[in-house]
């Protein structure tokens, strides 16, 4: 296997996929399993059942996860790229606490968005025992995550977030407190950018054209009006009401021309921020990290 030099250096996935490791938890990966040109086995990443069937065998070989699956439809995400943010914010909540990485589940973690996968709190969980909140607008992903989290006997808090024009508000209560909250926002303006940016995606993986969304995926998923800048500038705004609540506010920032925006909004916020990059593949990633607490207050929470 070809080592990904680009993923985080704790990323389980830097090494690629091991299929020998990933067909003994899950037997049933062999009915998708193909091979490339150069004789590796790999699967059909426009067949929405081979990633969900990979995604089961990385989540159950890596991250302990006995029995996951999710309704058809819904965004199946890419693990290893979700891995490399979660270590990332281990990083990030490192600075505040000696260089040293706050693990068990006094570390609190709120996921806006968590999705029908749950894939942020299973992998956060399964790699620092953090204690997750996860968070959604849809209730059929809602229900999704439920059901992973009571077949895994995982203990993650889901709350439905019932207000479409709230993040936040609505969902944080008085007594909550974290360390960090994390988001992968809907980035596309609308579904035809989303089916855009698809097209573009396996044209550029030198695949045929396609009618499916990139890992499949619902409105709230992917497109909201105004995109991610919108979305991400309305979190922003959001979060001064719970300032005090949390250390880091965090959030994935798809498109690279998305920062200047943003930057110039967090300025106006006037906070702390910082932009981490992240690389993952062909795809180069980032996130915006932000915080109304000083140095001395965030080290006094570990």
């Amino acid at each position: 296997m070809a080592r990904k030099s680009t993923l985080h250096p704790r990323n389980q996935h830097i090494d690629g996929y091991d299929f020998a490791l990933l067909l003994g938890h899950v037997p049933e990966l062999e009915a998708f399993t193909i091979r490339n040109p150069t004789g590796l086995a790999t699967i059909d990443f426009q067949n929405p059942d081979a990633v969900r069937m990979l995604n089961r065998a990385l989540l159950k070989s890596y991250y302990n996860v006995e029995s996951w699956d999710i309704p058809a439809n819904y965004l199946c995400p890419p693990i290893p790229g979700r891995a490399d943010y979660i270590h990332h914010l281990a990083d990030l909540l490192a600075r505040d606490n000696g260089q040293k990485i706050p693990t068990g589940r006094k570390i609190k973690a709120l996921d806006i968005g968590t999705g029908a996968s749950l894939v942020y709190p299973l992998i956060g969980q399964s790699a620092y025992g953090w204690d997750f909140t996860g968070v959604d607008i849809d209730a059929g992903a809602l229900a999704s995550a439920q059901k992973i989290n009571d077949l895994n006997d995982l203990g993650i808090d889901l709350r439905h977030q019932g207000a479409s024009r709230n993040i936040f508000k609505g969902v944080i209560t008085p007594d909550d407190m974290f360390h960090v909250t994390l988001c992968n926002p809907p980035f596309h303006a609308s579904k035809e950018q989303a089916m855009k940016g698809t097209q573009r995606k396996w044209k550029n993986l030198g695949k045929g054209a396609s009618d499916t969304l990139n890992f499949g995926g619902q409105h709230a998923e992917l497109w909201c009006p105004g995109g991610e800048i919108k979305f991400i500038a309305q979190m922003i705004e959001e979060s001064r009401a719970f300032a005090d609540q949390c250390v880091w506010f965090t959030s994935l920032v798809s498109k690279k021309d998305s920062l200047a925006p943003i930057r110039r909004i967090l300025d106006r916020a006037k906070v702390e921020y910082d932009v981490i990059d992240m690389a993952q593949g062909q795809k180069v990633s980032r996130f915006v990290a932000w915080s109304y607490v000083g140095e001395k207050q965030r080290a006094a929470v570990f």
